[in-house]
């Protein structure tokens, strides 16, 4: 075993002898460097008693000792005529007790040196040169323990590998020197000279301390360097846990009122107990103890470093002073004569856990840690004679060593995590790192744009770590949730149309774009996306691309991966083809050329398309050649990288057998390990994933339609990690696993659900060992295998490609439909879901509302003298002009209900908000009247009244925003304020039939108002007439005065990725910025806003009465003079609606 307790290594097994005789003898292959030996007896003869008799021997071994004393060195200088070769290397063996001090400084031409020194325990190597110094690696620790630890140095080629008992660090390096060390001497520090021991010192097959010892003059001892080891023994002691103590008797001596203690203490803890005693003649005690990494006068912070802290405690008369690592400390004053009563005990790192008769009090926890050069009035108090029971006494310590273990070196913090500990543990502080979890291995973002929208997440800036738990940083994007893709967006330093000025200095223009994120991270996006595209324009008059005499071209580009590569195709064209878009399409300005600008026509002309070739992908530089002859001019712009898709997200396959399944090569998580995907079953159970060791396993399975399991084995017996449902996951619908396990737990996540954690075992085995084949959705020897889909499996941000295996597999098919079982909740509004071959999309065509989810209002801005008007046939239109009856005979047709919803915001009051009706006139106005109140007025039917219904909600007219929802199904209307109940009327009936009488006089005069401010969500049954005019116009639609989107809920933010050309319905063209929205899905037959509603009503009777004799003849038209544009429409019908906003 090495000097880690995790290094533990099982050889082999040794069979032993079967009498009290014999001999039975071994010989290890390879021999083996060790601090400990453990036995692990798995056997004994039954017909005997268990014993053991065992040697060992080692091996031969030739040793060169020199000690050092902190003011010698050891120089050694190559003769001139030493060739340069491609590998060299040094290394020794030392030990300390000093946590700091130089073993190495080698020094190369040009001021170069290399300097390898010994700092808090840790070994550093430097690399020095006349701009400054650079640490290149740091290795180990806890090095000043006072035990040999072997150093190489070594350079092979252009790389330096340092090594610090078996463990590795590659580094490249170059510095073009030959040779690249010149000598070992004095160190540039000469205050940190290395004071110890060095053991076979070799410069590659040279032993300098041999040659120093036989005079060469190659080697040169400076100072007091001596050829032996005479490093002092120090015994130290080691308080295990809470409950160790160490007792030692006082001093006669102190009865004279002079004390003195000093030791030396390191650990990890914040808090424990140094030392206590009683004192003389009073009642009470002094504690010694370091409590928040301070001593209790606070003389010093930071003693929890895992370094030797030296305290030394004295007192004389009424002068108490505490010394800490050899400051002047601090000095109290006090009354108290501090000697301890004769009959006293010290106790030192904590009390006796039974008091055993004697006086012992901990105000706090027991140290835990190591102590050594325990002093009593300056005399070395003799350890060993406490540990063979002839001095004091003792419990749970380990006499003769220092136990302590740096659980932060090698740090088991990943992607930066910042390692704290304490003595059985550590921490990992992930603050600024992105990632999350005991060992910040797992990320806090989601793999690409397309996860988050499957969140429910709309357009806006986001942290994508593609590869998840792998060594790619996350970066900052740009999602842009559309309703037909979602895209990824990455800026660079220069997106606008730039022109270019000829400069007289030069004849091309140069331009680099430089990304925010980095190459790795870009290379990982453009990879994992199924589309990529970047819009590279550039304008011309009189400035050439590719038509010089030489057939030069005068531009090209610089894109792809790393430093790119130089391209001279533009847009789609192929790549090398020296051609542009218009040249692939045969439409250039001159049928000659294959780009536009190539023409050098004397105006202002274009090559601009989309680059789609991922593989040369993104654009880096452009660089433009003919721009310096007399009338040139040209400019150019680059688009952001702009990409749409994750492959990785909807990889999936499908297991239509229990007996199925795919396999892929070792998993290899020996220290971190995590696991993530998505499954949809309707089976209660089955296994999910499965990868086997010797002993050592790891396991996910749906153990009941409600639970899964995360088992695993390290080598400290099967661990266990379940997740408890309240609902079926066997619902055929998408669930979410994450399983965790590294060296400090093991945690499993399903869904929403709160995670399941497992902490692994303090000091047990660490290392996840397997060794066969990785098994998805079951395995070769278990029958009952995994029936359903499993999606986006990845593997420490590595995702397995299961569509590709599963297209060569039986019984497993590549692929999953049926994604709107699960996301079809994120359609909002009445948005439909509608299946993807890879996701979903939302519907918003029923709608009052778009955006991806339908979810963004469609709101508009009106003016008094601003009005819409939607026409739409019935739904009975085609049967009745299939027929030659007068239209009385549908008069006894009734509609069994309405659904009409809005949202508004005005501060005008009375105002109308919306006016339906139907050539039989049957009609519907919702106003607000004066007092500020919803006012809804039915005419249903041609035998009653007018219906006149009032929500009873004051003062809407206050300029916030308002949502109103009438609904009537049969006799029923339901007019509802902000989603609740405001009056429920029954009895209302709606028939079509003709009716010769007029609309009342009072709503001319209400109507002549107009309405002023905003309308949104129009819905009237299945259409969505302010939808249609403001995105989707058409000949149904007519608008008077100008409607400008906007938005009711919020003001309009300005969008600098979504900016777009807007078209106002009075024809004017406006450019605003995406305008959010509020989600919503309706059906809307038609709505009219009354903006001029009083003319209308004048002449609404008399265009009743011309309509109703005209009946019959369909081809005769009408005028709508509410529109405000007579002539606009041409669709003329008998039973036709008008819907007025």
């Amino acid at each position: 075993v090495g000097s880690s307790p995790h290094a533990l290594v099982l050889l082999q097994a040794f069979p032993g002898n079967s009498n009290a005789d014999s001999v039975v003898q071994y010989k290890l292959d390879q021999p083996v460097i060790a601090r400990y030996l453990r036995l692990i007896p798995l056997d004994w003869n039954p017909t005997g008693r268990i014993g053991l008799r065992l040697e060992i021997y080692g091996c031969r071994y030739t040793s060169e000792v020199a000690g050092f004393d902190g003011k010698s060195s050891l120089v050694y200088r190559l003769s001139a005529r030493t060739s340069w070769t491609a590998r060299e290397s040094i290394s020794l063996k030392f030990k300390t007790l000093r946590n700091s001090g130089t073993l190495l400084h080698a020094k190369g031409q040009r001021d170069h040196s290399l300097n390898l020194a010994l700092e808090r325990g840790k070994l550093l190597l430097h690399h020095h040169s006349g701009s400054g110094g650079k640490l290149l690696v740091s290795l180990g620790s806890l090095l000043d323990d006072q035990h040999w630890h072997h150093v190489k140095l070594e350079r092979l080629g252009s790389h330096l590998n340092l090594t610090v008992d078996k463990t590795t660090h590659l580094r490249p390096f170059i510095i073009g020197l030959k040779p690249l060390i010149h000598g070992l001497q004095t160190p540039i520090l000469p205050n940190r000279n290395f004071h110890g021991c060095l053991e076979n010192l070799l410069y590659s097959e040279l032993n300098l301390i041999k040659l120093a010892k036989q005079g060469s003059p190659q080697v040169v001892a400076l100072g007091n360097m001596t050829f032996s080891c005479s490093e002092p023994v120090f015994v130290a002691v080691t308080f295990t846990d809470s409950h160790s103590f160490l007792q030692l008797p006082v001093l006669t001596s102190w009865q004279s009122g002079v004390v003195s203690i000093a030791l030396q203490f390191r650990t990890w803890n914040k808090a424990g107990l140094l030392l206590t005693f009683d004192l003389q003649q009073q009642e009470g005690s002094v504690f010694l103890y370091v409590s928040e990494a301070r001593l209790r006068l606070q003389i010093r912070a930071g003693l929890n470093d895992g370094q030797w802290h030296s305290v030394e405690l004295n007192s004389m008369e009424n002068r108490l002073s505490v010394t800490v690592d050899r400051d002047e400390g601090a000095t109290a004053h006090t009354s108290i004569p501090l000697p301890p009563a004769a009959d006293s005990q010290l106790f030192f790192g904590g009390c006796p856990a039974h008091g055993g008769g004697l006086s012992c009090r901990n105000p706090i926890q027991g140290f835990q840690g190591c102590m050594r050069l325990l002093k009593l009035d300056g005399q070395t108090v003799d350890l060993i004679k406490v540990q063979e029971r002839r001095l004091g006494n003792y419990s749970d310590l380990k006499i003769d060593m220092c136990g302590i273990i740096d659980r932060c070196s090698p740090s088991h913090c990943e992607h930066g995590g910042r390692c704290t500990q304490s003595w059985r543990n550590f921490h990992c502080n992930c603050s600024n790192s992105g990632y999350r979890g005991a060992t910040c291995h797992s990320s806090k973002y989601e793999p690409s744009c397309e996860v988050y929208k499957h969140q429910g997440d709309t357009s806006g800036h986001f942290y994508v770590d593609v590869d998840g738990s792998g060594p790619i940083k996350p970066q900052l994007v740009y999602c842009n949730m559309t309703e037909d893709q979602t895209w990824i967006i990455i800026q660079h330093n220069n997106t606008e149309l730039t022109p270019v000025q000829a400069s007289a200095d030069t004849n091309q223009h140069f331009a680099s774009f430089l990304y925010p994120s980095e190459e790795k991270q870009l290379s990982a996006v453009i990879s994992q996306s199924e589309h990529c595209e970047q819009e590279l324009s550039y304008h011309c008059r009189k400035s050439r691309l590719s038509n010089s005499l030489d057939g030069t071209p005068f531009s090209w580009w610089v894109g792809g991966p790393a430093s790119g590569q130089i391209h001279n195709f533009w847009g789609e064209a192929l790549p090398g083809s020296r051609q542009c878009a218009c040249g692939l399409q045969d439409n250039c300005l001159d049928s000659s050329f294959y780009c536009n600008c190539d023409a050098d026509y004397d105006l202002w002309t274009e090559d601009s398309d989309l680059l789609t070739q991922k593989e040369s992908l993104p654009v880096r530089s452009l660089v433009l050649g003919d721009i310096h002859r007399p009338g040139s001019e040209a400019a150019y712009r680059v688009g952001p990288l702009r990409c749409h898709g994750d492959k990785n997200f909807w990889n999936a396959a499908f297991f239509d057998k229990e007996t199925s399944y795919l396999h892929f090569p070792t998993f290899h998580g020996e220290l971190n390990a995590d696991i993530s995907f998505l499954f949809k079953t309707t089976s209660s159970s089955g296994l999910f994933l499965e990868n086997l060791g010797i002993k050592d396993f790891i396991r996910i399975e749906l153990s009941s339609s409600t639970e899964v399991v995360f088992s695993f084995d390290v080598g400290n017996g099967p661990l266990e990690v379940k997740v408890h449902s309240d609902l079926p996951l066997n619902d055929d619908r998408w669930h979410s696993v994450r399983a965790e396990r590294n060296v400090k737990e093991a945690s499993l996540r399903v869904d929403g659900l709160p995670a399941a954690l497992q902490e692994a075992p303090t000091d047990g085995f660490i290392h996840l060992q397997l060794n066969s084949q990785l098994f998805i959705g079951g395995t070769a020897s278990r029958q009952k295998g995994f029936l359903g889909c499993i999606r986006s499996l990845q593997l420490n941000g590595v995702t397995l490609d299961l569509e590709e295996r599963a297209s060569i597999t039986p019984g497993v098919r590549p692929g999953c439909p049926g994604h709107c079982s699960s996301y079809a909740a994120l359609c909002q509004n009445q948005g439909r879901c509608v299946e993807r071959a890879s996701g979903f999309s939302c519907d918003c065509s029923r709608s009052a509302y778009t955006g991806v989810f339908c979810h963004e209002e469609v709101s508009g801005s009106f003016e008094p003298t601003t009005s819409i008007t939607y026409i739409v046939k019935e739904p009975y239109e085609e049967s009745k002009n299939s027929s030659s009856l007068h239209s009385s005979i549908y008069s006894d047709i009734t509609l069994r209900g309405d659904d009409v919803s809005l949202s508004f915001r005005t501060s005008q009051s009375p105002a109308p908000l919306l006016y339906v009706s139907s050539f039989y006139r049957q009609y519907l106005i919702l106003l607000i009247n004066k007092h500020g109140e919803d006012f809804l007025r039915y005419k249903l039917h041609s035998n009653r009244d007018e219906e006149v219904l009032s929500s009873r909600v004051m003062n809407l007219a206050d300029g916030r925003l308002h949502s109103v929802t009438v609904r009537r199904q049969a006799d029923t209307v339901r007019l509802a304020h902000e989603n609740k109940l405001m009056f429920l009327y029954f009895n209302a009936v709606i028939c079509f039939c003709s009716e010769s009488e007029g609309l009342s006089a009072d709503l001319a005069g209400l109507a002549s108002a107009g309405f002023s401010g905003c309308l949104s969500a129009v819905r009237f049954g299945a259409i969505c007439p302010l939808k249609a005019a403001l995105l989707r116009p058409d000949g149904r639609v007519s608008v008077a005065g100008a409607v400008v989107a906007s938005s009711c809920a919020a003001p309009a933010q300005a969008d600098s990725y979504a900016a777009e050309t807007t078209h106002s319905l009075s024809g004017k063209i406006r450019t605003t910025a995406a305008f959010p929205g509020v989600i919503a899905v309706v059906i809307f037959i038609v709505v009219c806003a009354a903006a001029i509603l009083a003319r209308f009503i004048c002449l609404r009777k008399e265009t009743y009465r011309n309509q109703e004799v005209k009946a019959a003849q369909p081809g005769e038209g009408r005028a709508f003079p509410f529109s405000g544009q007579p002539d606009s429409l041409s669709v003329q019908s008998e039973n036709q609606k008008e819907f007025f906003i």
